[in-house]
């Protein structure tokens, strides 16, 4: 994914950032734990380098897209565990009025290997009151499945392009406005949701059997995003407020609205209490049980068939997250940082339980060196 404005360097600083998040679902669900290093360089007063490694470690039980069995509201569950290692090298280059940036990225898991490219451009107009950020990214993908023992591996390919402007109203208040476009195009289903459909195997018998999942193999998105930040000297705090819509093909609208306020304690401390609030639609494809329907699901993914999906991420549903998060700087060389969040998923279509939906603690700690 290509960056926004806040990800492009605005000092020459060299520095070496180190997080590790804890993301554990309640009720024996998906567990996550991220480690992450983010060294930048500079090189003279113009160039800045940049490295981020990334791991993560998976493991717990997730949905599998069958629904639950007769006089049951549990859906049934599947354990996975999985391990990623993923990197991304950057360099930005500072001219007069325009900062280049260019970058690559790679992240393997054991089924999925995937490859992407940016490439960034910010440039200065209004006497540096206003800021035009145009980019592009793209990635290449390799997917694992099991439906075609000659070829394991089938490709994704993805693009995507961003514009916007940042706008300083007065010296407290900054406002953004992007605009962003994405197409993806290849195998876009997850190969380990399943549907499943009663199917008459003989005249008169009927059987339940499962099937992969059918997503189409074309799908584009746009996301309109706003976003403003106002200072309060009096309180020497600031507030932080965005709103991003969300549309694209699989006919998925959804809107998210966030708030952060950032405050200082004395000369070393902030404390920033956030809340993000999140609602999708439904996608055109999505089905909790498929025997509700007449679709005769086929036994190996076929682009030009019918798309269905059970996979609950698809169904219409509002996440809420809010969390606080602590930032200490210890002196001009050391920063540490501490966050804590709660993350509820809730279903709202009146069909598909409850027990689909996540809850998850988030707790992240961080430090970084510059010199």
């Amino acid at each position: 994914d290509h960056r926004d404005l806040h990800s492009f360097p605005t000092r020459r600083s060299s520095d070496l950032s180190y997080k590790l998040e804890n993301y554990t679902e309640t009720g024996g669900r998906v567990g996550v734990q991220t480690q992450g290093i983010v060294a930048t360089q500079s090189i003279g007063t113009d160039m800045q380098l940049g490295l981020t490694m990334v791991t993560d470690a998976i493991a717990g039980a997730t949905p599998t897209g069958i629904p639950a069995p007769a006089g049951s509201d549990q859906v049934p569950l599947a354990h996975l565990s999985d391990h990623r290692k993923a990197w991304e090298a950057d360099l930005s280059r500072q001219f007069s009025r325009v900062n280049i940036a260019a970058g690559f990225s790679e992240s393997r898991e054991h089924d999925y290997v995937s490859k992407g490219w940016s490439l960034n451009t910010l440039t200065d107009f209004n006497q540096k009151n206003t800021t035009l950020l145009l980019g592009v990214a793209g990635h290449d993908d390799s997917v694992e499945t099991f439906y075609d023992p000659q070829h394991l591996y089938v490709g994704k390919q993805s693009f995507s392009s961003i514009i916007g402007v940042t706008q300083l109203l007065n010296p407290l208040t900054t406002a953004t406005l992007n605009f962003t476009w994405s197409r993806e195009t290849g195998y876009l289903s997850d190969q380990y949701k399943l549907v499943q459909q009663t199917v008459e195997l003989l005249p008169g018998d009927f059987f339940p059997l499962v099937f992969a999942e059918n997503r189409p193999s074309e799908h584009n998105s746009g996301v309109t995003y706003a976003s403003i930040e106002r200072s309060f000297p009096r309180l020497c705090g600031s507030l932080e407020a965005s709103y991003r819509l969300y549309g694209d093909t699989f006919g998925v609208i959804a809107n998210t609205v966030e708030l952060r306020w950032l405050q200082k304690i004395g000369d070393r401390l902030t404390l920033s209490p956030e809340l993000r609030l999140y609602e999708q639609g439904a996608a055109k494809f999505y089905y909790y049980n498929m025997g509700t329907t007449s679709i005769v699901p086929n036994y190996t993914p076929d682009p030009n068939g019918p798309a269905y999906s059970s996979d609950y991420r698809l169904s219409s549903l509002y996440t809420t997250t809010y969390g606080l998060k602590a930032v200490w700087k210890a002196n001009d060389r050391l920063q540490v940082d501490v966050a804590c969040d709660r993350y509820n998923m809730r279903g709202r279509d009146g069909v598909t339980p409850q027990s689909a939906y996540p809850k998850a603690n988030i707790l992240t700690l961080g430090a970084r060196v510059s010199w």
